[in-house]
C-alpha cells in the first residue's frame, strides 16, 4: 500500500436547460455487437457469454416464501413472488424474482456460517443469475476465510453467495421486451450497426434521433399496457431496493426453517453448533423485520446499494460498492461528470504500448506514444471517410469495417484494459496494414445467434421468444428513464448542445456517451414512486467504497463524494485503470474486501492498492505482495478478472 495522491475536481459544466436529465448509455449490443475479452480456461464456471447451462426456470413454482430447488451444478434456485407495487401489496399484479444461491461451505447452523452476501453485476439490466454462473465460485473464495472449513477457527466465516435477476430482467417475470422476438431485435440491431454511431456522419444525429424515438415510444407504451402489468412503472431502482428488503427477510425465514428441518433429521453433522441448553443460536434465528443486508455491488450495482443504504440505513450489515456511481447526479442528471478520466486511459494505452515493444504490443512503432497517437487518429479519420471492405472467407461472410466499429472496440478497451489493450492493439495494427481480417473475424464472432424454432416462439413477446442474453438491453431504458422522471423532456437542439459538450470532455467516448441520452427520447413511462433522496445516510455499519485511479465512466471522485455522504464509510483506491476493480487483479484489494466481510474492519484512511497485473506486461514483476497464504486468493482474483464481462453501461 502507498499513500493516496491528491486529486482535484473539475468544475461541473452547467446544464443549458432548466430541467436536468439522466443520460442513458447504449451498450455495444445496441449495435448488435458485444465485444468480450475472455480467454480459454479450465474452470467449471462459465464466462458470461458462454452458452448457458440448460435449466428450465418455468419448472419452479413461484411462492411467497423462498423454496430453493437444486439447479445447474451444485446451486439452488427459487422464484419469489413479491408485489408489483409495495404501496398496494394486495393488488393482483406481482413480480416473480429469479434467485440463485451458491451454498456456504459450512452448514447453516455452524457457528462459522457468515450468512448470505447478495451481489449485483451492474447494468441496469445485468443478470445476477449469469453473474453467479460465471463468477460466483471466485467471489465466494475471496470473501470466505483463508482457512478451509475443516481447519476453521472461531471467528472464521463462510458465506452463501446469492444473486437475483432484477425486475424486468432475464428469468425474472414479467420480462421486459421491446421486440416480439429476438429475430426482430437482431434485424433492428443490424440496421443500427449499418447506420453507425452518433458522430459517424453528418446526418448521424437526425438518423439516431428518429431511431431512438421510434424505439422508446413504442416500447414504453407497450410495456405500460396490461400485457406487461405496467412493469415499466415499477422497474425503477428504488423498487428493486425494496425487493432486496423482502429477499433478505425471506432468506432469514428460510434459514431458520431449514436449520430446524436439518436438526429434526437428527443428523450429528448438524448438531454440533447448537447451544448447550438447546436454545436457538442467534446467528441463524430469523430476526423478523430486522434482517440486515450483506452486499457486493459493482457499477450500477453501487447505485442500487447506495439507494438501499439511503432508504434503509438500519439494515446495512456489510456493503462493498465498487466502481461507484454518484447517486445524486444519476437521479437528477445530466451525467456530465462520468468522462472526467476517460481520455487519460487512452493516453495510458499509447504510453504502455510504446514501453512494451513490438513483441508485447503489435501496434508498437518507433517514435513513442506521439507516433502511435498520430497513427491512431489517422486511422479513425480514414475509416470515417473510406470504410474498409474485407472479403469473406470459408468461415464468415464479407464485412465492412467502419469508424463506428473501431470506436466500439476502443470503448471496450478502456473498460477492461488488461485484456482489452492487447486486443485493441491487434485490431489497430490489423487496420493500419489495410487488412482488416482480424477485425472482421472479431466483429462476426461477436454477433449473437438468433436461431430458434417456431415452437419456441409461438407467442410474440412471450418469455420464450426472447433468447438468453437479450432482455437486459430492453430493461436498461425501463430502469434508467424511469429513475429520473422527465428524462425525455429534451429537444433535438438541446441534445445537440449536450453532445458537443461531451465531445469536448472526451475524444474517445464523448460521441458514444452523448448518444445514450437518446434512449429516453420519446420514453413515456414514469415511475409510480420516483426516488428523490436522501442521497446519503448514517448506516448501521460503515460502507466500503472502492474505485480505480482511472475509470472510464465512474471516476474516483465519485467514490470520494459518496464516501462523504455516508458517515464513517471507508474508501479504497486501486491504482489501476478500467471500470471496477476486477478489471485488473489485486490481492491487496481482495484482502481488504475479505477483511471487511470477515470482521467489519475498514482499510486505513488513504489506502491505495497496487494491481498485480497490468496491460501488455501481465504480472511481470508485479506480484511482490503475494504471500504464502495468498495463492488461492490470487487465483480467485485472476479468475474473477478473466470472467468479468465488458459491462453494460454501468
Amino acid at each position: 500500500m502507498k499513500p493516496a495522491s491528491p486529486r482535484t475536481d473539475t468544475q461541473r459544466p452547467e446544464w443549458p436547460r432548466s430541467r436536468k436529465f439522466i443520460v442513458v448509455l447504449l451498450c455495444a449490443s445496441w449495435l448488435g455487437l458485444t465485444w468480450t475479452w475472455h480467454s480459454p480456461g479450465n474452470s467449471k464456471n462459465i464466462s458470461p457469454d458462454d452458452p448457458q447451462p440448460v435449466f428450465h426456470w418455468s419448472g419452479i413454482q413461484p411462492a411467497s416464501i423462498l423454496q430453493y430447488e437444486d439447479c445447474y451444478d451444485g446451486l439452488q434456485c427459487a422464484r419469489l413472488e413479491v408485489p408489483m407495487d409495495y404501496d398496494e401489496p394486495e393488488a393482483a399484479a406481482t413480480v416473480v424474482i429469479a434467485t440463485i444461491r451458491r451454498p456456504a461451505r459450512v452448514p447453516l447452523d455452524s457457528l462459522n456460517y457468515g450468512g448470505a452476501i447478495w451481489t449485483n453485476p451492474g447494468g441496469p439490466g445485468g443478470s445476477g443469475v449469469k453473474q453467479q454462473l460465471a463468477m460466483g465460485e471466485w467471489i465466494q473464495n475471496i470473501v470466505d476465510a483463508e482457512r478451509s472449513p475443516e481447519e476453521a477457527q472461531p471467528g472464521d466465516k463462510y458465506f452463501d453467495i446469492i444473486s437475483f435477476d432484477p425486475r424486468g430482467v432475464n428469468h425474472t417475470t414479467p420480462t421486459i421486451s421491446c421486440f416480439p422476438n429476438s429475430v426482430s431485435r437482431a434485424t433492428w440491431n443490424l440496421q443500427a450497426e449499418a447506420e453507425g454511431l452518433l458522430g459517424s456522419s453528418d446526418n448521424s444525429l437526425r438518423t439516431s434521433w428518429r431511431r431512438a424515438t421510434a424505439l422508446a415510444t413504442g416500447c414504453s407504451e407497450m410495456i405500460m399496457s396490461n400485457t406487461f402489468f405496467s412493469v415499466a412503472e415499477h422497474a425503477d431502482t428504488a423498487s428493486v431496493a425494496a425487493d432486496m428488503v423482502t429477499l433478505v427477510e425471506k432468506h432469514g425465514e428460510w434459514r431458520q426453517n431449514e436449520v430446524r428441518r436439518l436438526q429434526n433429521l437428527a443428523n450429528p453433522f448438524h448438531s454440533h453448533a447448537r447451544s448447550l441448553d438447546g436454545s436457538a443460536p442467534a446467528h441463524w434465528t430469523w430476526q423478523e423485520g430486522q434482517e440486515k443486508l450483506q452486499y457486493w455491488g459493482s457499477s450500477y450495482g453501487t447505485l442500487l446499494g447506495s439507494t438501499f443504504a439511503a432508504k434503509y440505513p438500519q439494515r446495512v450489515e456489510r456493503m462493498v460498492l465498487d466502481g461507484v456511481v454518484e447517486m445524486e447526479d444519476y437521479y437528477q442528471g445530466p451525467w456530465e461528470q462520468n468522462l472526467a478520466d476517460t481520455d487519460k486511459i487512452l493516453a495510458r494505452f499509447f504510453d504502455s504500448c510504446a514501453a512494451a515493444g513490438h513483441e508485447r504490443c503489435s501496434f508498437w512503432r518507433e517514435g513513442g506514444p506521439t507516433v502511435l497517437r498520430t497513427l491512431y487518429h489517422k486511422l479513425l479519420h480514414d475509416l470515417k471517410t473510406d470504410p474498409l471492405g474485407v472479403p469473406g472467407t470459408a468461415t464468415r461472410g464479407p464485412e465492412v469495417i467502419t469508424w463506428s466499429d473501431m470506436k466500439l472496440i476502443v470503448k471496450d478497451g478502456l473498460y477492461q484494459p488488461l485484456h482489452g489493450f492487447p486486443v485493441l492493439a491487434d485490431m489497430l495494427d490489423d487496420m493500419t496494414n489495410s487488412n482488416g481480417s482480424q477485425v472482421a473475424d472479431f466483429k462476426y464472432n461477436s454477433r449473437k445467434s438468433v436461431c430458434g424454432t417456431a415452437k419456441q416462439c409461438s407467442d410474440p413477446f412471450s418469455h420464450e421468444c426472447v433468447l438468453p442474453g437479450w432482455s437486459p438491453y430492453d430493461a436498461l431504458p425501463a430502469v434508467l428513464c424511469t429513475d429520473a422522471n422527465g428524462s425525455n423532456a429534451f429537444t433535438e437542439d438541446s441534445f445537440r448542445t449536450y453532445w458537443h459538450k461531451l465531445q469536448n470532455q472526451s475524444e474517445a467516448m464523448g460521441d458514444y456517451w452523448a448518444a445514450t441520452l437518446l434512449t429516453c427520447a420519446g420514453w413515456k413511462a414514469e415511475s409510480k414512486h420516483p426516488f428523490t433522496g436522501p442521497f446519503g445516510g448514517n448506516t448501521s455499519h460503515p460502507i466500503l467504497f472502492i474505485g480505480n485511479t482511472l475509470d472510464p465512466v465512474t471516476p474516483f471522485r465519485s467514490a470520494q463524494k459518496m464516501a462523504e455522504r455516508f458517515p464513517g464509510a471507508g474508501l479504497l483506491r486501486q491504482d489501476s485503470e478500467g471500470h471496477c476493480s476486477f478489471t485488473e487483479p489485486s490481492v491487496c484489494t481482495a484482502r481488504a474486501v475479505r477483511q471487511y466481510f470477515q470482521t467489519g474492519g475498514l482499510p486505513g484512511e488513504g489506502t491505495v492498492c497496487d494491481a498485480d497485473a497490468v496491460p501488455f506486461f501481465g504480472s511481470e514483476g508485479r506480484a511482490r505482495g503475494v504471500g504464502a497464504g495468498d495463492e488461492r486468493l490470487m487465483e480467485s482474483v485472476v479468475e474473477a478478472t478473466r470472467r468479468s464481462k465488458v459491462p453494460m453501461p454501468l
